[in-house]
This record gives C-alpha cells, structure tokens and sequence, in this order.
C-alpha cells in the first residue's frame, strides 16, 4: 500500500513509497537479502537525504521488532535492540540500578540511529553517545548477522557506520552505576571577556554544561549547569540565576523541560533538556551542528557573531556543548577535544540554506566538521579531508557491502566523491 513517508520534521520526503516494518529477525533478514538497495530509518530524526534509499530501493524501520533491553548486572552492559528509543532504555536500565554515561538532548531518539550519526551530549569528560557502545550486531547484504566488538580491528569503523555496513540489530553498551543529577540554570552570560581559560572553566564546572543564544545580541541567554550529586557544587559567579523555569528557546512553554533549580533527580530524568513524557508529534525546525576541535570553540563564537545579523532571523536556538575525543572512525568527535555549536532553525529551506553557507564560510579553516543527520552544504570533498581515518572506512564498507546495497548517494558522496 503506497504511503507518504517522511522524516519527523517533514522537510525530506522519501522516494519509498512504503515503510518496510518487519517483525522478527528473520523476515528482516530475507528482506535485506532479497532486496537491490536497503535503508534504515531509525526515529526519522536526521534532517537530510542520509535516509534516502534511492528510486526502487527498500526503507526499513525497526520500531516493528521486538524491543529488547536486556541487563547483564554482573557484566554491567545492556543489550539493546536496534528500534529502541533512548527513553525506553533509559528508564529499563535505571529499573535495575544502573545508568547510561550521558544522553542527548531529546531521548526520543533511537539508539542504533544516534550512535550511527555520531550523536553526542554534553560535558568535557563525556564522548559521544558512540563511546558507550561494547559491541555491534549488523545483518549485512546476504541476510547474515556480523557481530564486531572492541578489540576487533574493525570496531573503530563498526558503530559510527552512517548505516553504510548493514542494518544494525542490536548494541550492547557499557553500564555505570545509577546516579542522581541536579541541574541549574543561568542567564546572561556575556560572550566579551570569556578568554579560551575562562571558556573552559565554564565548560567543565559541572558534569553537563550547555550554553544558549539566539545570536540577536552577543553572549549567551541561558547556560545549564547538570551536575552528578556525587561530583562537588560549582560555583557559577559569571551570571545570575535564573529566577522562573526556563526553556532553551525564548517564548516555548518550560513545563516540557526538565526539572530545574536544583531539585536532585535520576540521571535519566535531568541529563536530557526535554521529558520523556513529552513526544514532539512533528518538528516545525531544521537543524544543523558543527563539531570543531575545542581549541578553536572561541573563534568559532566570534566568527558566529560577527555574522548574527544574517544568522538570528532565521534562528530558533544555537547550543554550544563540549565533547570528549572517541575512537570512531567517522565520528565527529574523532581524536579531539571538541566543541559543538548546534542550530535550530526556523522550518523554512529556501531561507535557512544561504545561511548555512554564510556560516560554513564563517567556520572555514576551524576545521570544522558537520553532524551527519544535520542541515549542510559542505562540500563532500572538503568533508572527507577532514577525517583522517576515511579511507581505513572505506575498504571496510566494500567489505561488508561490495555491492554497495546501503550506499545511497550520501554515503557514496562521503566514501568516494
């Protein structure tokens, strides 16, 4: 039956004219096996063609197999299927006394898909959503499981994959014991001044810390501080506390935000901006971020403002979060201390496009990487030289994949131009 498919903020239509939903790990294997071209889906939240499968090829979700979470406590890792959302694993793990590292911002997003994309949180000691993956099970072309875990030559290309391996299944990810975070939130942090020492001590005060601006003035109109109840308070004497609830983008309701002035909490409950319990239906929003190496994160904020003007009228919300080095091949994060600098754009292509490229232009020579599931116009050429470790993935897609089954023409443009 021919549908509509769409990602979740409606700016990329699909060529498939139905969602392939398959219920057991068998039918999803003959599926892949008998098809020319095959893509996932994940929860839809990329906001590019990465998903595209191409004209006659298969888009696949996973959301219809079973949602395993499955806790080894001895091991302390977690099995988890390849459709499960980060807030279902969430809470199953924290059921059994345990807890993720970090999370995203939003947990309503797919595990598989996330670490895929090199998704990440925030905090100078915390890598990205990837750095907590053991071991990967990927269903290749001819139907078959591969299962690649650490120490194996091909895992530092295995898990920040772009879905350009095969179709993974299930990760196991590495565990910690539960822990309990209080987060508070600031306002009106002057960008004059901050020096890279001052940048970052801000940065590393707390176990999470995350910096907001609409770029309509220079500095910063909110900073949240999460802090791990088992870590030291910080002090923060560089802005005010804010004084209501707030929510990172100016006018939003604040009740869909997690819980603020410093009421402790699970993990899972504060490291997150956004609740569980509140599902965005759709996302009136584009998105675009650019991973740099942190020694550059002072340039890179005032290259973003001396260009304000042609950036905050088409701009939501600008983030800036830090991220620890990790060892995949195609992550964003890869081998350096990185600063991200997020942007949500209002729901408008032919206005947010030119500003994107103002921006790239602004960042060039930052090095600047951009997220994969993101808004970008970066050259694929300019891209691939900025990941050292390109052509190591390469050879390891034609070896899972020598017929190029899930290279579209994304991946195609990353791996060969």
């Amino acid at each position: 039956m021919s549908e509509t498919v769409t990602n979740w903020a409606g700016n990329i239509v699909y060529t498939a004219k139905e969602l392939h939903r398959p219920r057991s790990l068998t039918a999803l294997g003959a599926l892949v096996a008998g098809s020319a071209r095959v893509r996932v889906l994940g929860s839809g939240h990329s906001f590019n063609a990465i998903a595209e499968p191409g004209a006659g090829g298969v888009l696949l979700s996973l959301a219809g197999l079973p949602a395993e979470v499955d806790v080894d406590a001895a091991a302390r890792t977690v099995r988890v299927g390849g459709g499960v959302r980060y807030a279902e694993l969430a809470r199953r793990v924290h059921g059994h006394g345990f807890a993720l590292p970090n999370m995203a911002s939003l947990p309503h997003i797919s595990v598989a898909g996330s670490v895929a994309t090199g998704t990440h949180g925030s905090g100078v000691g915390n890598g990205s959503l990837a750095s907590a993956v053991r071991e990967v099970e990927i269903v290749t072309a001819d139907g078959s499981t591969v299962v690649v875990g650490r120490g194996d030559r091909r895992f530092g290309g295995a898990v920040t994959s772009l879905g350009a391996l095969g179709v993974v299944t299930a990760l196991t990810l590495d565990l910690e014991p539960s822990f309990e975070v209080e987060q508070y939130v600031f306002t009106e942090l002057p960008l004059a001044g901050l020096d890279p020492a001052a940048f970052e001590t801000v940065m590393a005060c707390a176990y999470s810390v995350s910096l907001f601006t609409d770029w309509r003035e220079p500095g910063f109109r909110q900073v949240w501080l999460k802090r791990r109840t088992d870590q030291p308070m910080p002090g923060f004497p560089w802005a005010p506390p804010a004084t209501e609830k707030m929510h990172p983008v100016p006018g939003m309701p604040a009740v869909n935000c997690t819980e603020q002035f410093g009421v402790p909490g699970p993990w899972h409950e504060r490291l997150p901006h956004f609740r569980a319990a509140f599902t965005p239906s759709s996302g009136a929003e584009l998105q675009s971020e650019y991973l740099l190496p942190r020694r550059h994160a002072l340039d890179a904020l005032r290259a973003v403002d001396a260009i304000r003007e042609t950036v905050a009228p088409v701009l939501q919300i600008c983030e800036v979060r830090t991220v620890a080095p990790d060892e995949q091949w195609l992550s964003p994060a890869y081998g350096r201390d990185t600063v991200a600098l997020h942007f949500t754009w209002f729901e408008d292509t032919a206005a947010v496009l030119p500003v994107v490229r103002r921006l790239e232009e602004a960042l060039e020579g930052l090095d600047a990487r951009p997220h994969w599931g993101k808004v970008f116009t970066t050259p694929a050429g300019v891209v691939r030289a900025r990941y050292p470790r390109l052509e190591d993935f390469a050879a390891l897609a034609r070896e899972f994949d020598p017929g190029a089954k899930f290279a579209n023409e994304f991946v195609r443009d990353v791996l060969v131009g």
